[in-house]
């Protein structure tokens, strides 16, 4: 006798996990200060620019305290601090 395979039964299955709470820390214009983490990130979304690092694990962080700002060039998104 055929029966209806239960619906959503093979979602059920799969493993709860959290999420990975990537993307950004900080605003465009907000002050950071040296060692502050800015984004979390798979991959070089975006790029180190004037006075930020980059992780092994592609996480982009201040080197100085500052204001955060965005730019772009050629193409690439860039996250600078700006100091002074």
């Amino acid at each position: 006798m055929a029966k209806k395979k239960a619906v959503g039964a093979a979602a059920r299955q799969q493993k709860r996990r959290p999420g990975r709470r990537l993307g950004l820390k900080k605003a465009d214009g907000q002050v950071v200060a040296a060692g502050n983490i800015l984004v979390r990130q798979r991959g070089s979304k975006f790029h180190p620019g004037e006075n930020v690092g980059m992780g092994r694990d592609f996480t982009l962080f201040a080197l100085k305290r500052g204001v955060m700002k965005f730019s772009r060039l050629k193409g690439r998104k860039y996250v600078n601090v700006v100091t002074g």
